[in-house]
Formats: C-alpha cells, sequence, structure tokens
C-alpha cells in the first residue's frame, strides 16, 4: 500500500530555528496525514532560545540535529511541498528544493537576529513562534480542503 502521508519539508539557511519550529508544529497537528522535516542549507547548531520558547507551548525540540537539504536531496527523498521559511531580506540565500514539488515562501523573521536582554530575545522569538504556529494550523486546513483524502 501506498503511503499516503502528505510530505512537507521546511527549509531555511541554518536549520536551527524557525524551520524546525514549523516541522515540530506540522508534527504536533498533522496527525497521521502529515510527515515533516526540516533542513538548511548551511546546517548549524539549534538555537537555544528557539529551544526554550518551544518548551514554554509544550514541545520539546533539543534533541533534534539539523540536517543538510543536499543531503535530503542525495538520499532521493521527495516531499508534496517544500516550505521556505526564510525572511524576505534573507530570500536569496534561502535553498531551493529541486524536484516537481509544491513550493510555498513563508516569510519568519530570523530569531538569531534578535538582539538585547535575554528576556526581549526570548519574548520576540516567542512572536516569532506563534506567527509559524498560526500559519502551520492555516497550512493543515488548506491542505486538508484540497485533498479530500488528507
Amino acid at each position: 500500500m501506498p503511503d499516503s502521508k502528505y510530505k512537507v519539508l521546511f527549509v531555511c539557511i541554518h536549520n536551527s530555528a524557525r524551520s524546525q519550529m514549523a516541522e515540530a508544529f506540522l508534527k504536533k497537528y498533522g496527525n497521521e496525514s502529515f510527515e515533516a522535516e526540516s533542513a538548511g542549507l548551511e546546517p548549524g547548531k539549534l538555537n537555544p532560545n528557539v529551544v526554550e520558547v518551544m518548551k514554554q507551548v509544550g514541545i520539546d525540540i533539543s534533541n533534534n540535529g539539523t540536517q543538510s537539504v543536499f543531503d535530503l536531496f542525495q538520499k532521493g527523498k521527495l516531499y508534496n511541498a517544500v516550505i521556505t521559511v526564510c525572511d524576505q531580506a534573507s530570500a536569496e540565500s534561502c535553498p531551493v528544493f529541486p524536484g516537481k514539488v509544491k513550493r510555498l515562501a513563508w516569510s519568519f523573521t530570523d530569531p538569531s537576529s534578535f538582539r538585547g536582554s535575554k528576556e526581549k530575545i526570548l519574548e520576540e522569538t516567542a512572536k516569532v513562534r506563534d506567527e509559524i504556529e498560526e500559519k502551520v494550523l492555516s497550512f493543515i486546513k488548506e491542505a486538508k480542503e484540497i485533498m479530500f483524502w488528507i
């Protein structure tokens, strides 16, 4: 029996913040209908502020690793949708996954760019987290309306 899950790849530059949050929210809310992964052009280290704000909403991503878009491509991975989550200023650097796939671009501010006190950085990171959560929930709803089998 073929896999009927709708496969989604979230991509960003470092796979350390936004793409990790989007992947986690799709895994949380997508039930058995979706399969989510995330990757980056230049995989970095998981952003500790992102780990902290995700824990605030009951999601532990502290053991997540980062991975390269290129590695996934080399493995022959296929997706129904590839969603970039870079901000508009970084859009040119944001990786594009090749192949015949639905491509979406969601623009979110990069949490690694936040400056100020720890409290201020966490507050700004939580705002991005909430924006991503809202966008993922909207994506799930739209996908289910378009594809009745999800």
